[in-house]
């Protein structure tokens, strides 16, 4: 997710607009998320990081600078303590490994078994081709990754928002039961409904727009009170996603969560 950009020209404002009434409605005004210019920006960007051209990456974007997620890393040291073994984790729509590339020097034998990433098909085409090791694996499926590992945590950073139908993922999640989950980078906003706006991405990102949610923050963590334990609640790492501007004024925020499942404290 970016932080809003704002010029002089009505025609090149950038951020997220709009409280629309449907997906379909604001899909029809956009480019969408498949667009091949997406996948193929960011795969040259991470093969740059794999190659150690590049020190991270984020939304496509090379830094000269790593900006590290320490709640996230903090939460999955926590988990592996709590297990006492190394886990398997599921980075749901972790596109080619952003995170597992920008925090790679965590995830020593002792702490991670496995790297699961659950993507598009394109993007798991891609993965396969270039990223894929024996640590790190790329799945169609939540499904398809069960079948090759029991999955310990569940990592969604800056994803959720980006579902067509958020809340009826959210409840097929919390059903897996899976020990942990993570949330990072997760769009809210101060109103009583979930809002569905239009993200316009800066060029110099890349040409794309699409539909962006930003949620009401009691409805989504009520998909977890029957099974999970909130344990703790974060604001983004990254810079100028404290606050987020919808027609340019701060109506929301992002922010994370760290879920585990209530059998641990049984």
């Amino acid at each position: 997710m970016f932080k809003s950009l704002f010029a002089k020209s009505p025609k090149q404002l950038y951020g997220w607009f709009g409280d629309y009434s449907s997906w379909a409605e604001v899909a029809a005004e956009t480019s969408g998320y498949d667009a091949g210019v997406i996948l193929e920006k960011t795969k040259t960007a991470i093969l740059k990081v794999k190659n150690g051209e590049a020190v991270y990456e984020r939304d496509s974007v090379n830094f000269n600078e790593k900006q590290y997620p320490f709640p996230l890393i903090s939460f999955l040291l926590h988990s592996a303590a709590l297990q006492k073994k190394p886990l398997h984790v599921l980075d749901f729509g972790g596109s080619l490994g952003s995170t597992y590339f920008q925090i790679k020097e965590f995830l020593t034998p002792e702490i991670c078994a496995s790297w699961n990433v659950v993507e598009q098909d394109h993007y798991v085409a891609t993965g396969k081709e270039h990223f894929e090791d024996d640590r790190l694996k790329f799945y169609h499926s939540i499904a398809d990754c069960q079948k090759a590992n029991a999955i310990d945590l569940v990592v969604l950073s800056s994803v959720t928002q980006y579902l067509e139908e958020p809340h009826e993922f959210l409840s097929q999640l919390a059903s897996y039961q899976f020990p942990f989950l993570l949330f990072d980078r997760t769009a809210f906003h101060y109103g009583d409904q979930d809002r569905l706006t239009l993200q316009i991405v800066p060029p110099e990102i890349y040409e794309a727009s699409y539909p962006s949610w930003f949620f009401n923050q009691p409805r989504f963590l009520n998909h977890f009170q029957d099974h999970y334990q909130l344990v703790a609640e974060f604001t983004s790492y990254v810079k100028g996603e404290e606050t987020m501007q919808i027609n340019g004024q701060e109506l929301g925020y992002d922010k994370g969560f760290y879920f585990q499942n209530k059998s641990i404290y049984a």
